[in-house]
This record gives structure tokens, C-alpha cells and sequence, in this order.
């Protein structure tokens, strides 16, 4: 069931693109097709995309036309990710509510995605990833336009709620996309260019979304957002692939076997299909409905599960990390968390199969990139905090410097891909956790008057941690997962990355606040930059002990795995 390593990956070309749907595509242009006079009627439109989509599939870089596309709906869905943080007070005084109510704006997607991720990554699993990315411009389009003319603090939070819904469906499905165009050996380049887009986006709309809001108003950078998904939509719909699963995994079989399969099976016992009689005495395997094939059990335990450790996170700094209610929240996580496992064992279509589990190259990259974003985004959090509170730098001067850590973990991420093809997934992840580790003990040791340099320097080195490390442990968790399952598996990434990052946040916050030679005192951010260290550390064992991925001669263009 899962994917080895030396199996060929996703091929470009004319063999990545149906000969069934070629001829029909040349029926209909050229008029030859089923009609009175030998051709049909058809809209410009579709004549357009087909055009377009067999010459860009017949190239042999289609699988970079894939990321490039895929990269396109992301930035349009990130880009106003960071920014919308700075346009809070504005936001609180224009809808008469306070900044404090409007941080479930910021924490509310996340609790949205946790829940929706694993049933949305299945379901791009059983229906197509295409579909379920198209769904997911088409609801982010939907919650840009609630956003944007928002009349209440109420319907506003709703509104991004449903972003985190949608983000679930985006995320997923265009890692998918990306993931299964790629082979096994080059899937590491790519996340390079993804983890690119991904912290590169919410720096650039900072860049342009801090005077968008400053002249026009918070709104307006939301309405902004439109022309950019219907760019990012239109190229998706003539790019992408569109393929059946059924084709996708006959055509991986035969890969495997090297015999050719049946594109109309016979018909066998399944759990995820009715069988139905035909008019010529066969039985037909008739697909069942994808809402009967999710394994609802295993997504709604694992989805609460993650929903109230996120929201214990959360809710701790304020209730107290000992607190019977956050207790109380923790321990139904964790029995949630048992439940799903009990259910997944015995159930003969898991969400995640947990043969997964047992394979360290699957567990160990997902533990290096959780430990990695806790350091990382609980440094990134604490520093605005260290610069004001007591260095006293003006907001502007520390979101200025803030901006050295981003910059470098988007610089970085694609040059570290093509590095992991010569040095391997292990010492690139163990590499940037190092680095990580570096900037986070030189927080531990700067004194009364750092000079800017150093701290610039420390924050470049935490970049470079999460640049170099991120691709390497996508990359290896992915080449662990059969082709069929990689949307799941993408959820569950982006799932496990919020989770570090919620847990970050939240650990090293609440060390710092609650340190014994004050919460506002130099020492207390030695002490929280610490536990920031050791979980870094962490993720350079976790990278240690992963293997590389092999790579013999240079396989054959990937075979698109078109759904």
C-alpha cells in the first residue's frame, strides 16, 4: 500500500495526458465529432481550455506548469495572512468592538482548519484534487467578499472561520497537486518553491497591504484579493489535470508491476464500492457516494481531538496551564486522540492507515517539522515583545527587523531543495534545526544593549532553520504515503505544523510571562528563548535519524498521477 522510494514518480508529456480525452479534444476543435454535420456546438470556452490544456500538457515541464499554478491560488489565499493582524485597531474602532474580541480572527481559522482538514484531505483523496482546490478558491473568494463587507464583529469572525474551512481544502489539495506531479527524488525541489510562496507571501503582503490599509481602509485589501484568485482559478481550471483516480491507480499499478491493467476491472469485494447487476449478466463495481466512502468516525475523532488541544493551546495562557479546565480540555484530547486510534485499527478503510505510524520516515519528519515551528514562530511571536517592552524600539523599527526572518526563510527554502538532491533529506533538516537552535541560544545570551547586527544576524539564522528544514521534511513524509493517499497526508502536515505553531506560541508566551524576575525583564525572554532551544534540539535528532531518499540515475519524467 505505500509508496516506495525507488518507484518511479509523477511523468510529464504526452503521457501524462489521456488518449481518450486527446481525441475528443481533437474531435471537438476540428468538427469531426458526433452532430448532423459531422461536428458539434461548443462553447468558445471549453474549446479554449482544451486547447490550451493538451499544449501545455504535451510539454515536458508540465509538472512545473503544476506548481507554478498551485503557487498562484496560494499566494492569493496567504497574501493578506499577516497583514490583517496590523489592521486590528482599525478594524475594532470601525466595527465598535475591542482587539481583543477580534483576535478569534487570527485564532479562529485555526481551530476551522483543524476540524475540517482531515475529512477535506480525504475527500480530495476520493474525488480528485482539482475538484476540492477549485473548492477551495471558490470558498476563499466567498469569505474574502463576507470579509470585506462585514458589518458586525460577529459575521467577521464568521467569516474567517469559514477561511480556516477553506484553507483546509487549499492547503491540502494543492500540496496533493504539487506532491504527485513530482517524482520521489524531485518532490524536495518543489516544496522548496512552495515553502517559498508560503513565507514569502504574508512578508510581501505586508509590503503592500500596510498602505493599502494606512489610505484606503482595511477593506479594501480584501477586496483586492478577487482579481488575484480569478487568476489563480482560470489558470487552475486549464492547467491542472483532470484525470479520474480510477485511471491514476491503474496506471501506478502497472508502473509497479510493469503488466498492464485492466481499465475496467473486474468486479471484487470492497468496502468503498456498490455493486450493481448490468444488462448483460455482469456485475459491474459501481463507485459509492465519496460521502459514504469517508471514514466519518475516524475524521471526527481525529479532527476534536486536534480542535481542543488547539483550543487548550489557546486558552491556557489566561486559564493557567494547570487549571482544571485546561486539564479538563488536554485529557479529552487525549482520549479523542485514543479513541481514533482504537477506531483506525479496526476499520477496513482508516482515514490514515496506521502502518504509516511504524515507519520512521514518516514520524520523524512530522516530529522535526512540529518541533521546528514551535521554536520558530514562538521566537517569531516573543520578539516585537523583547524589542518594545525592553529595548524600547518603536513598532515600526521592530516590525522592521522582524522582517530579516521571513525574508531569509523564503530566500532560503528553494536553494535548500536543490541542496537536499546532492546532501540528502537527513543533514538538511538536521542542518536548519542547528541553525535554529543557534538563533535561539543567541537570544538566551544578548545582554542590556545588543547591537542590531547580532540580532539581525539571529534572526536570519532562525530563517534559514525553517528554509533549509521545511522542504526535507515534506518531502520525506510524502514518499512514505501511496499515491492515493497523498491529500490526507498533506492535511495531516499542514495540521501537524499548526499544532507546533499554536504550541509555540502559547508554551514560550506563557514562560516568559510567568517568570519569576518578572514578566517584563530581560531574564524572563532568556528563560523563554530556552525551552525554544531545547525544542529545536529536538527537531535535529528527529532529522537525524531519517533516511534519504535513493537516487540512482535519473528516472524518466515523472507520470502525472492526473485525477
Amino acid at each position: 500500500m505505500g509508496s516506495r522510494a525507488d518507484e518511479p514518480g509523477p511523468a510529464s508529456g504526452d503521457e501524462a495526458f489521456d488518449a481518450d480525452e486527446l481525441r475528443e479534444a481533437e474531435h471537438l476543435l476540428s468538427g469531426t465529432g458526433s452532430g448532423g454535420d459531422g461536428g458539434i456546438a461548443v462553447p468558445w470556452a471549453t474549446l479554449f481550455r482544451h486547447r490550451m490544456h493538451h499544449k501545455v500538457a504535451g510539454s515536458d515541464r508540465y509538472q512545473w506548469w503544476v506548481l507554478w499554478t498551485v503557487l498562484a491560488g496560494l499566494l492569493s489565499v496567504n497574501i493578506t495572512f499577516t497583514v490583517f493582524v496590523v489592521a486590528l485597531p482599525q478594524v475594532a474602532r470601525e466595527l465598535h468592538t475591542s482587539v481583543s474580541t477580534l483576535t478569534w480572527t487570527s485564532t479562529g481559522p485555526l481551530l476551522a482548519f483543524g476540524i475540517a482538514a482531515p475529512i477535506l484531505g480525504k475527500l480530495g483523496d476520493i474525488r480528485g484534487y482539482k475538484r476540492l482546490y477549485l473548492w477551495g478558491l471558490s470558498g476563499a473568494a466567498l469569505s474574502v467578499v463576507l470579509t470585506a463587507s462585514a458589518p458586525t464583529a460577529g459575521i467577521l469572525i464568521a467569516a474567517r472561520l469559514f477561511d480556516g474551512v477553506q484553507g483546509a481544502a487549499t492547503g491540502a489539495a494543492s500540496m496533493a497537486l504539487v506532491l504527485q506531479a513530482f517524482s520521489h527524488e524531485d518532490r524536495v525541489k518543489a516544496m522548496g518553491w512552495w515553502a517559498l510562496v508560503g513565507a514569502g507571501g504574508p512578508v510581501l503582503g505586508v509590503t503592500i497591504g500596510a498602505p493599502i490599509i494606512q489610505f484606503y481602509g482595511w477593506r479594501a485589501l480584501f477586496w483586492g484579493e478577487l482579481p488575484l484568485m480569478a487568476i489563480a482559478a482560470v489558470l487552475a481550471i486549464i492547467v491542472l489535470p483532470a484525470h479520474d483516480h480510477a485511471a491514476t491507480t491503474a496506471a501506478a499499478a502497472q508502473k509497479r508491476t510493469g503488466r498492464a491493467v485492466n481499465p475496467v476491472p473486474k468486479p471484487v469485494p470492497r468496502p468503498d464500492v456498490e455493486v450493481a447487476a448490468g444488462e448483460d449478466g455482469a456485475d459491474p463495481v459501481v463507485p459509492a457516494s465519496p460521502w459514504r466512502q469517508l471514514d466519518w468516525i475516524g475524521s471526527i475523532s481525529l479532527s476534536a481531538s486536534v480542535t481542543l488541544g488547539l483550543l487548550a493551546l489557546n486558552v491556557a495562557p489566561s486559564w493557567g496551564f494547570t487549571a482544571p479546565k485546561t486539564l479538563g480540555l488536554f485529557a479529552l484530547s487525549l482520549m479523542l486522540g485514543a479513541a481514533f486510534i482504537f477506531h483506525e485499527r479496526r476499520t477496513p478503510s482508516p482515514l490514515i492507515p496506521l502502518h504509516y505510524f511504524k515507519k520512521r520516515n514518516f514520524v520523524l519528519p512530522l516530529g522535526a517539522r512540529a518541533f521546528v515551528n514551535f521554536a520558530y514562530m514562538g521566537g517569531f511571536f516573543l520578539f516585537p515583545i523583547l524589542m518594545e517592552g525592553v529595548y524600547g524600539y518603536s513598532e515600526t523599527s521592530a516590525g522592521l527587523l522582524s522582517t530579516a526572518r521571513p525574508l531569509m526563510f523564503s530566500l532560503s527554502a528553494p536553494i535548500a531543495g536543490y541542496a537536499a538532491i546532492k546532501v540528502g533529506e537527513r543533514w538538511s533538516i538536521v542542518a536548519g534545526a542547528a541553525a535554529l537552535t543557534v538563533s535561539m541560544l543567541v537570544f538566551t545570551q544578548v545582554g542590556g544593549n545588543p547591537s542590531v547586527m547580532l540580532i539581525i544576524v539571529a534572526l536570519a539564522l532562525s530563517g534559514l532553520g525553517n528554509g533549509v528544514s521545511t522542504p526535507s521534511t515534506a518531502a520525506s513524509a510524502a514518499n512514505e504515503v501511496a499515491p492515493e493517499e497523498l491529500g490526507v497526508m498533506s492535511a495531516a502536515q499542514l495540521l501537524i505544523t499548526q499544532i507546533g505553531i499554536v504550541a509555540g506560541i502559547q508554551v514560550m508566551v506563557t514562560v516568559q510571562a510567568s517568570s519569576h524576575g518578572g514578566a517584563g525583564s530581560l531574564a524572563s525572554f532568556h528563560r523563554a528563548y530556552l525551552v525554544g532551544a531545547l525544542v529545536a534540539l529536538a527537531a535535529c535528532v528527529c532529522g537525524y535519524f531519517v533516511k534519504d531518499t535513493p537516487r540512482g540515475k535519473r528516472a524518466a519524467p515523472a507520470e502525472v498521477a492526473l485525477h
